[in-house]
């Protein structure tokens, strides 16, 4: 044997037998880990039956209607549950697809993009009804997971949205899966890459230098900025409170979207005059986030704005807040007040930016400290 060279050393691959007992206890210790998407929920079917069932689940959430339980129960059995299911019922109807919600078939359609993308099992939840987070934690469970990526769909941090997903898949893991590990996705509301996949998703819409852009998002009322307010002295409070660094921004919804509008508007390249900030889907007479999006689009349109894009930026999914609310409501107002031409961009949904654009953002979270 020439000096210097080895003798062959026999594999250790494959057979985990040929290993040293400590190596595979080593395998058999490392935790694996796992992804589980979530977003809000969708009823079942667009039967008053199972939109009520939904609604109720819902609305009785302490994150989203946060006054005492009693004045909750009262709010929405007595208020809200006799009367406003018919009429929910009749808006899903209106964007139901054959193979159900919109919200749940597009998440499907996610789920399958990443699944394909990402070295760990991967699985999909909803808040409300079905797929449960229950359920996904399960599967994953079964996988073998015991580190989890929770990754809530949601840009912007807000107690009614990304936080109640967290406070629920928490409290479901401590019960019955104490053995997973959770960390949760932050908030992506300034990611590049989502800010790329929002421009990506708006370039069929951008060839018009004379439309107006109204980018819309989800309401909160007011009290849930200052509840998330840890120092309870910004926002809302100080002047300029969103434009003016500070650590409440980490947790406040408003700023979070500022955020997003201003790098979207800067790549997109639209200049101040042609867009607009508002804020949909507002409940009850209580103070929401100001100007509503509904408002402004009938002041555009009454203003001589003839051409109309919309974007959402807080909602990745298409759902009933901007297919019905938006695509149908929205455009009869801006139509009947004088416009001409009206535009809903699609959601992120399974378009190949966005499905890069998670994909990088999942892998940055899995690998972080």
């Amino acid at each position: 044997m020439a000096s210097g060279t080895m003798p062959p050393q026999p594999s250790r691959q494959g057979n985990p037998a040929n290993q040293p007992q400590s190596a595979v206890a080593d395998t058999l210790r490392r935790p694996r880990s796992g992804i589980l998407l979530a977003n809000l929920g969708s009823p079942d079917s667009p039967a008053i039956p199972d939109v009520r069932r939904y609604l109720r689940q819902f609305l009785m959430d302490e994150r989203v209607l946060d006054i005492a339980w009693w004045k909750r129960f009262l709010i929405v059995h007595l208020f809200i549950l006799p009367f406003r299911p018919a009429r929910t019922s009749e808006a899903y109807r209106q964007i139901w697809r054959p193979d159900g919600s919109p919200l749940i078939a597009i998440s499907r359609q996610l789920l399958e993009a990443i699944q394909t993308r990402m070295p760990v099992p991967v699985a999909l939840a909803m808040r409300y009804q079905n797929p449960s987070i229950e359920s996904g934690l399960g599967e994953l469970a079964r996988q073998g997971v015991s580190d989890l990526l929770l990754a809530p769909l949601y840009p912007h941090y807000a107690s009614s949205s990304f936080e109640t997903v967290v406070a629920c898949a928490r409290t479901i893991a401590a019960k019955q899966f104490p053995q997973m590990a959770i960390r949760v996705l932050p908030p992506f509301y300034r990611h590049p890459a989502y800010i790329d996949a929002l421009v990506a998703s708006a370039k069929p819409h951008l060839d018009d230098t004379q439309a107006h852009w109204l980018l819309s998002f989800h309401g909160v009322p007011e009290r849930h900025l200052r509840r998330s307010d840890t120092t309870g002295r910004h926002c809302l409070v100080a002047k300029d409170c969103c434009t003016t660094p500070h650590p409440a921004h980490a947790t406040c919804y408003r700023a979070q979207c500022l955020a997003t509008a201003a790098a979207f508007v800067q790549q997109a390249g639209l200049p101040p005059v042609r867009f607009t900030v508002a804020f949909q889907s507002r409940l009850g007479r209580e103070p929401w986030l100001q100007p509503f999006t509904d408002h402004e689009i009938q002041r555009l349109a009454r203003q001589g704005v003839r051409d109309l894009r919309i974007l959402c930026p807080s909602f990745v999914t298409d759902c009933l807040e901007t297919l019905e609310e938006i695509g149908m409501r929205g455009r009869a107002l801006f139509l009947d007040n004088g416009g001409q031409s009206f535009s809903l961009v699609p959601c992120l949904n399974d378009h190949p930016a966005w499905i890069d654009a998670l994909e990088r953002i999942l892998r940055e979270a899995m690998t972080a400290p």
